[in-house]
């Protein structure tokens, strides 16, 4: 008999260029699944290919448990994967770009789009691109959020260092439930 294995879902979203492949790919433990494709319209500005339809990674956490993430395609006219993706999950992750012209426009549009799955979940914030544009700051944002009615964890990451996203699913888990171990 072999043990029960427990997974998690979580979610990975935000805008086109946050990190979210980036994030994803360095979290997973084993190779992960991206879905991106040329980009043909004004993303070709930010990167020369987006994600279309979702990523996937897994993340052990030791004694046979597992985190399933699933990244979102930044663009809203991908939003019908955003439904989908969310099913079954237990947290989304939101990274926001610190160098798009208006970081704070992401934010209301991103926790508004996922204000169901937020309300039944939970929420954790990854401020991305930081060390190019330090302005606006981890204050501000947190006084975004809190005109928003939410209160969630608000880091400084660079989704390319393991650390730093291993520290948003570890807030997010412990958000969740603080006697989970993240590892």
């Amino acid at each position: 008999m072999t043990a029960e294995r427990e997974h998690n879902k979580i979610i990975f979203t935000g805008p086109v260029g946050s990190g979210k492949t980036t994030a994803i790919t360095n979290l997973s433990d084993a190779p992960t699944v991206k879905t991106e494709a040329n980009a043909s319209d004004m993303t070709t500005a930010r990167k020369r290919e987006t994600t279309v339809a979702l990523d996937f990674g897994v993340m052990e956490l030791g004694g046979n448990s597992f985190v399933h993430l699933y990244g979102t395609p930044g663009q809203e006219r991908f939003n019908f994967m955003w439904d989908i993706l969310t099913q079954g999950g237990i947290g989304l992750v939101l990274l926001l770009d610190n160098t798009r012209a208006d970081p704070f426009q992401d934010l209301r549009f991103f926790t508004q789009a996922f204000a169901d799955f937020i309300s039944e979940t939970g929420l954790v914030v990854g401020v991305t691109r930081m060390d190019i544009n330090p302005l606006p700051d981890i204050e501000q944002y947190r006084t975004q959020f809190h005109s928003t009615g939410l209160k969630p964890p608000i880091f400084e990451v660079d989704a390319r260092q393991r650390r730093d996203v291993t520290v948003l699913v570890e807030a997010l888990l412990y958000c969740l439930d603080p006697g989970l171990s993240g590892g």
